[in-house]
Order: structure tokens, then sequence, then C-alpha cells
């Protein structure tokens, strides 16, 4: 489980551009939940995955991973249970690298490295068996360049290795975001499945409204740092696309746009 306790967070303090975006935040994030964030641009979305994931500190306030303080523990540290996902296929792979050497790479997370091959050919197979399901042709494609695939391909693969080991946490970072619907889909029922079947705790940013109401038991709107929408089981079911695009327009005339 995670846990946010009155969480303060401030950017640019002491300047003309100081902002407060978090003051006395709290929310819990329940054990192998999936749980929907949407929110227009600046409500505290991506800044929420940061705060998980230790990419940004805190000004106040305790983060809890299954009841354990994690506030003060390093990026590094944190990403021993956690996967993450971003919206730019690039950041979740390495281009210079071929398919084989990123699988392997990412299969020896939290494993200690030594004078060996960084492949391990052995699983070549294991691999392939992996990647065949998908319909994108990444089987036979293990000796490419990752940099020579496209977007939609790319992140599949990030999606896959963020997920190979072990881990309790998966952060999704509108890691649809810039593919063509078609992949969009792809990815996302990837993704459903990979969560049903790790039973991971998921947390997944999202412009896509259609997504966020699909998939997950539960699903949160952000606005300037608070929430003003959470929903969950039989709620969220219920919850259509309009509901959330009405309460987006409602937000919108408040704020005089």
């Amino acid at each position: 489980m995670f846990e946010l306790r009155h969480i303060d967070k401030v950017y640019n303090p002491g300047t003309v551009h100081e902002t407060c975006l978090f003051r006395d935040f709290s929310l819990r994030i329940q054990t192998h939940s999936f749980v929907s964030v949407v929110g227009s641009n600046g409500s505290g979305k991506t800044s929420l995955l940061n705060i998980l994931c230790g990419s940004i500190p805190v000004d106040g306030g305790t983060i809890l991973m299954d009841g354990r303080d994690i506030t003060q523990m390093r990026e590094f540290r944190r990403y021993a249970r956690i996967g993450r996902v971003y919206q730019n296929p690039a950041m979740g792979t390495c281009g210079s690298m071929t398919i084989l050497e990123n699988l392997s790479m990412a299969d020896n997370k939290g494993k200690r490295y030594g004078l060996t091959a960084g492949t391990n050919r052995r699983r070549m197979e294991d691999y392939r068996a992996m990647l065949a399901p998908l319909g994108l042709g990444l089987e036979d494609k293990l000796g490419v360049q990752v940099a020579a695939l496209s977007g939609g391909q790319r992140q599949t693969l990030a999606l896959l290795m963020a997920t190979m080991t072990p881990l309790d946490f998966l952060i999704l970072d509108e890691h649809t975001a810039a593919l063509d619907p078609k992949t969009a889909e792809i990815v996302m029922l990837l993704t459903d499945r990979i969560v049903r079947e790790k039973k991971l705790t998921t947390l997944m940013v999202t412009h896509n409204l259609r997504h966020a109401v699909a998939y997950g038991d539960r699903i949160i709107m952000m606005h300037e740092g608070h929430v003003v929408l959470d929903k969950a089981g039989e709620e969220k079911k219920q919850l259509q696309v309009e509901d959330l695009l009405g309460l987006f327009n409602s937000i919108s005339i408040e704020c005089g746009n």
C-alpha cells in the first residue's frame, strides 16, 4: 500500500514564481488496486507520481510504502519495488542496444553484476514466447536495435521491461499518450493483463478519459493539487466518460476558461 500523509510541496520557493501545489495533501492507494488519475495540466498528477517514486522531494509530510516511512529513501532504492513507464518510450528503453540486450538488462534488475556476459542467450526462447502474443513481430527482431522500432513497439517493450522482475507497484505516466489509437489499445490490453496476472498495485495517470473509465477499479480526478473526484468499486463501474467531461467543464467555467 502507498500512503501520502499531509504532504506539502512548493515549487520555486522564495521567488516570484513560487507555486504551492500540495498543501496538507493526503491519499491512500490500497494494495492490488488499479487507480486511474485524470486532471487538467498543472493539477498535480505527474508531481504525485514523482513524489511517490522519489524523483522530487517533499517540503512536509510523510510517504509510506506498506507502512514503512520512505520519505527520505533515495529514488533508486524505491525502484527495487517499483516499475515505471513514461510517456516517452525512449525513457524506458536504450535505443543503442538490441531488443535482446534491453530485455536481458531488465531481466537482471536487482541482481549482482560481475564479469559475465550481459545477455543470457539461454533466455532467448523465453523472450520470444513473451513477445509473440503481442502480434507486433518483436519476437523475430531480438537482434534489432531498439532505436529502429516504432513508438508503439518501443513502448510495449518498455512496459514488459518494467514488469519483468518481481515488484509490487507499477507507475504509468501517460504511457499511451504518444501512441496512435490502435497501438494505444494494444498497450492498454497488455497493461491490464500484466496488472491482473502479477497482482500489481497500479497508479496510471492518463488524459484518455475512456481508458480511465474502462480500466482499473478506482478513478481519481485532480485539480490544483486537490482530489475533486474519487470513485471506486461499483461507483466507478457506473461512471461514464460524459460524467468526467461534465466535471472538467464545470471546473473550467469556475476557473474562467
